[in-house]
């Protein structure tokens, strides 16, 4: 009796050890691989934006501005939270009749929808920035809507599998040729159509290599419980982005319709800036954590930890590019975009420091729905929305874009309280701000060591490009003094 009491305990450790080990494994192969999809999708999707404002207006950029407000949301509901749902479920609890069934649900909705966008929205965003180019605009942005379905099952089937090589390769490979095809028209003067063929176009270009990467084809069967066990865990999901959504465009409709195309043009300019980074490396780790979050739902302490890796990485990978835009906007971009630009400067800076907020809770969204609590996730962005959008629409009207810009930098503010009160009463994984901030603190030293140095160069009368290598240098520094060796650690471990 004892030896085999012996003899099971000796194959359990290994077991644990053995998943343990699987599952650090997979963090760092897909980490390095999206990562690898942010440095050239993002960076060559950052240049391809950059050449586009030098060549093109600001009343251009506004009346996509104005048209995005209507097609993002109308993406947002189409998602279904599908993609979520698939990649939450347990294994043993997903068949094929579940992607089938999201399939030919996900194309009936998204045709629906497109119809709605082209006969319905459209006269109602027309009639409501008084811009008639938007009745053209809006059906041709749509398109993107119709591809959602197809590539949506692929992603989610790839990262099931953590293969964020393939997802890395075909985002990278369509996202290239979109925007290098969009520089083409921009140069051959077509204007603002070469910015909404780079929106819709890598939607396109992904569907056959999505097909070719998992080899799956769609056949003719839909499933009653397949598609409740599917879009009753999307319903919370879709909700929960719509007003997500809504808190964070409020900003845009408002602006559009009280001050005009140009001026969303000059905000619109600050935002994709800022947001640009932010949104792409929260999607780098955190499409890499969530299935890792399901999985692991019911180990509080080990999902502590994965959490507080999560926001220390992505706060040290944004921090310095923010500083170098809070501080250095205005060099930045009156010397490389020119004065048309000018009047970005301000919102620019203010929503730099605001990025850097949002970054301290960067893994909350992915920690919540992996543990399997879509509903307390629609409930906090209801909760959000509460509070985002008086003071977001109370600034834009008495202050235009500058109090735009301060009420968003409050709002993220608020975010990290909000998290805060979250995990202390909310979720099984308790994290304090002590906790928080320990993790955050060789952050937050290295900004303000660089953030001063780059002040003091600046005050010298240093180029405003030698003062940002100066801030990057001194940051990379401190941070390497103070967690060098775990981050070398990390990058070795197997």
């Amino acid at each position: 009796m004892n030896n085999n009491s012996t003899v099971n305990i000796k194959i359990e450790v290994p077991k644990v050890d053995s998943e343990a080990n699987s599952d650090k494994r997979l963090i760092k192969t897909g980490i390095i691989w999206t990562a690898f999809q942010l440095i050239i999708n993002q960076s060559f999707g950052f240049v391809v934006k950059l050449i586009l404002i030098k060549l093109l207006m600001p009343s251009e950029f506004g009346l996509v501005g104005m048209a995005t407000v209507f097609t993002g949301l109308v993406q947002v509901i189409n998602d279904l939270g599908v993609g979520a749902a698939l990649v939450q479920r347990k294994q043993h609890d997903l068949n094929e009749s579940h992607f089938q069934t999201a399939f030919w649900t996900g194309v009936i909705w998204s045709v629906l929808l497109y119809m709605i966008m082209a006969f319905a929205v459209t006269p109602v965003a027309v009639y409501f920035y008084h811009e008639p180019t938007l009745k053209l605009l809006i059906p041709i942005l749509s398109i993107g809507i119709l591809c959602n379905p197809v590539n949506l099952i692929h992603k989610a089937q790839l990262t099931r599998a953590m293969n964020f090589k393939k997802i890395a390769l075909i985002d990278n490979t369509s996202y290239i040729i979109a925007g290098s095809l969009s520089i083409i028209l921009a140069f051959s003067g077509i204007g603002i159509w070469a910015l909404v063929f780079n929106a819709i176009a890598p939607f396109i270009f992904a569907m056959p290599l999505y097909y070719k990467a998992t080899k799956w084809f769609p056949k003719f069967t839909w499933d009653k419980q397949s598609f409740k066990d599917v879009f009753g865990f999307g319903v919370f999901t879709t909700g929960a982005n719509i007003f997500t959504y809504l808190y964070n465009n409020i900003d845009y409709l408002l602006i559009g319709k009280l001050l005009g195309a140009s001026v969303l043009g000059i905000y619109t300019f600050a935002f994709v800036i800022t947001d640009t980074f932010r949104s792409r490396v929260m999607a780098v780790i955190n499409n890499v954590m969530y299935p890792i979050y399901g999985k692991n739902q019911r180990d509080p302490i080990l999902l502590k930890r994965y959490y507080l890796k999560v926001v220390q990485i992505n706060c040290l990978v944004v921090f310095p590019i923010m500083l170098f835009f809070a501080i250095l906007g205005g060099p930045f971009v009156v010397k490389i975009f020119g004065m048309k630009w000018q009047s970005a400067i301000v919102p620019l800076q203010y929503l730099s420091v605001s990025v850097m907020f949002q970054m301290m809770v960067s893994g909350n969204t992915a920690l919540i729905r992996g543990l399997g609590k879509p509903g307390l996730d629609m409930k906090l962005q209801i909760l959000k929305a509460a509070l985002f959008l008086p003071t977001l629409a109370y600034a834009t009207i008495n202050y235009g874009i500058l109090g735009a810009s301060i009420a968003i930098l409050f709002n993220k503010f608020l975010l990290v309280v909000i998290a805060q009160v979250t995990f202390r009463y909310f979720l099984t994984v308790k994290i304090t701000t002590v906790e928080l901030f320990k993790a955050l603190y060789p952050c937050l030293l290295a900004a303000f060591i660089s953030a001063t140095l780059c002040l003091a160069g600046s005050y010298l009368g240093l180029n405003f490009l030698i003062a940002g290598i100066l801030l990057l240098i001194s940051y990379s520094i401190t941070v390497w003094f103070m967690i060098g060796q775990e981050l070398k650690s990390m990058l070795k471990r197997k």
